[in-house]
């Protein structure tokens, strides 16, 4: 019988993230600090929207690219918190979660052999989804020195001729980094003399400390013409189940990406969209008692490692941190794997997001602080058991 399979899918490797969660989710008395999850549960007053939606009978097919109200109010909310102005008829596409906008804009835009910078360590799904799309992923290691921020020398050594499309994934997962404003300003000229076109991937723009707000970069001159801004709900809203996302960007590529996004899905779920307008409309004082939970466990779990004797780069954004292991000489696939068997906590590995991740690992603090202290005092007597 002939191969049944396609030869680019069997060559992609599974996502290193799924493996410590599949794991540790049959090992009794085991604490996950892996999954990208939030530990809150969305907020009534938008499970209710979504609630009402089915009392109502309102279990339809939406139009292809969203609720118009959806889509609309949208657009209040880029106006409002990062200062873009969209139209919501033609320059927004709502999708199942960020993943699919990701996927559907690379599918888009790019053709056999165009290559797609990757700053790393950064979301696994970036690199598959560039392969499956017949584009060539060039990967950019960032630095821990520079604190893991894209440089504008990185960007200028990575540019091909055949480069088309640059990847932005900040704020940063795994690493928590941040691009500030002047930093995303030492690249606009670049990418613009270049002729390139950014995917920015603000899934976490809800999430940044230290009194810094996030910046998009298509708000600068010359970059909304060329920008695809990624965002959704599941972190800021805690509504991952719902599968809920969107990408805001030129019309002449939103028409594109709804083409494939229209034969591929439909549409997005109609009960999940309802949630969506209540979320964007009265959700802002959800995000903001998320948003300073999360800092109080970010600024708890950045100094419980730096007293274990572990060099942790301070995280400003999303909700992970990404402390290096070098100094107890394992590589970070061991640690791991040696965490978990031994103390039955799981953290992620560096590696898996992206071979320059090696010596790192990823924890996530979208867990209580009860559940991270305990963790903590586990994860404390391996560190001590196996120092150097």
């Amino acid at each position: 019988m002939r191969n049944p399979l396609n030869k680019k899918v069997t060559e992609i490797q599974p996502s290193g993230i799924r493996k410590f969660f599949d794991i540790v989710s049959e090992m009794k008395d085991a604490i996950s600090l892996g999954v990208g999850e939030p530990d809150f549960e969305t907020p009534w007053h938008i499970r209710e929207e979504g609630i009402y939606s089915l009392e109502k009978g309102k279990t339809f097919y939406t139009s292809n690219a969203g609720l118009k109200e959806l889509k609309e109010e949208i657009c209040r909310y880029l106006k409002r918190r990062f200062n873009l102005s969209y139209n919501a008829k033609d320059e927004v596409l709502v999708t199942i979660g960020g993943s699919e906008a990701i996927d559907v804009a690379l599918r888009a835009m790019l053709d056999e052999g165009d290559e797609v910078l990757i700053p790393q360590p950064s979301y696994v799904s970036y690199l598959p989804c560039v392969t499956l799309a017949d584009g060539v992923p060039v990967i950019i290691e960032l630095k821990a020195e520079n604190d893991f921020k894209l440089t504008r020398q990185e960007l200028l050594d990575s540019i091909t001729d055949k480069t088309k499309i640059l990847i932005m994934p900040f704020p940063n997962n795994p690493t928590g980094a941040i691009m500030s404003r002047e930093e995303l300003a030492d690249l606009v000229d670049v990418i613009i003399e270049k002729d390139l076109f950014v995917i920015s991937d603000e899934i976490y723009a809800e999430l940044t400390y230290g009194g810094e707000r996030h910046v998009s970069i298509a708000e600068f001159p010359g970059m909304k013409e060329r920008t695809i801004v990624i965002n959704g709900f599941s972190k800021s809203y805690a509504m991952t189940g719902w599968r809920l996302g969107y990408a805001a960007g030129p019309s002449v590529i939103m028409q594109q990406m709804l083409k494939i996004h229209q034969f591929a899905i439909m549409c997005a779920p109609t009960t999940s969209q309802y949630a969506a307008v209540e979320a964007l409309k009265n959700g802002d004082a959800d995000v903001e008692m998320m948003h300073d939970a999360y800092d109080q466990r970010r600024r708890y779990l950045v100094k419980a490692l730096r007293d274990m004797g572990l060099e942790c780069f301070e995280p400003k954004g999303a909700f992970y941190v990404f402390p290096c292991v070098k100094s107890l000489g394992m590589t970070s696939d061991e640690f791991a794997n040696r965490l978990l068997q031994e103390e039955k906590v799981a953290v992620v590995p560096g590696t898996a997001f992206g071979d320059c991740g090696e010596g790192f690992l990823r924890i996530s603090y979208a867990y209580s602080i009860e559940n991270l202290k305990t963790a903590l005092e586990r994860m404390e007597r391996f560190v001590k058991k196996y120092r150097k």
